[in-house]
């Protein structure tokens, strides 16, 4: 057995359980628990079973969640409200596209209309003459 691993693991465990984290987040995790040691997450899982059951015992015996773990629990809820609110919104564009494709295709009609009546104009033109209109005598 690696003793100076095992001291790491134990030492880690102490800054995780006293929310003095170094390398993690200080979620009392394995993640954060392998993350803080340096080491990967099966020589938790698998070489120091009985160290990962004593940091589970010892979360245990806290009861109440450590203060990083309450500000990530609610980092975490505002990102949900935030990627809900953000769906709400997509919704509400994704339902706005259709109306605003067929006003599109209105005034550009009407443009395409209005294009041909000044390229070709006809007798429905009257032109405006400036001035006062000649009266004549009777």
């Amino acid at each position: 057995m690696n003793t100076d691993e095992r001291d790491k693991i134990r030492a880690a465990m102490e800054r995780i359980l006293s929310g003095a984290a170094e390398r993690s987040n200080g979620a009392l995790t394995i993640v954060a628990l392998a993350l803080e040691v340096d080491v990967p997450r099966n020589a938790l899982t698998q070489r120091h079973t009985d160290l990962k059951n004593e940091f589970y015992a010892r979360v245990a015996q806290r009861g109440a969640p450590s203060e990083v773990e309450i500000r990530l629990r609610a980092t975490i809820a505002a990102l949900k409200k935030t990627i809900a609110n953000k769906n709400a919104e997509l919704t509400q564009l994704r339902a706005d596209v259709p109306a605003l494709v067929r006003a599109v295709n209105q005034l550009t009609l009407e443009n395409q209309a209005l294009r041909e009546a000044l390229a070709n104009p006809g007798a429905a033109v009257i032109p405006i003459r400036r001035g006062m209109p000649h009266q004549t005598e009777d």
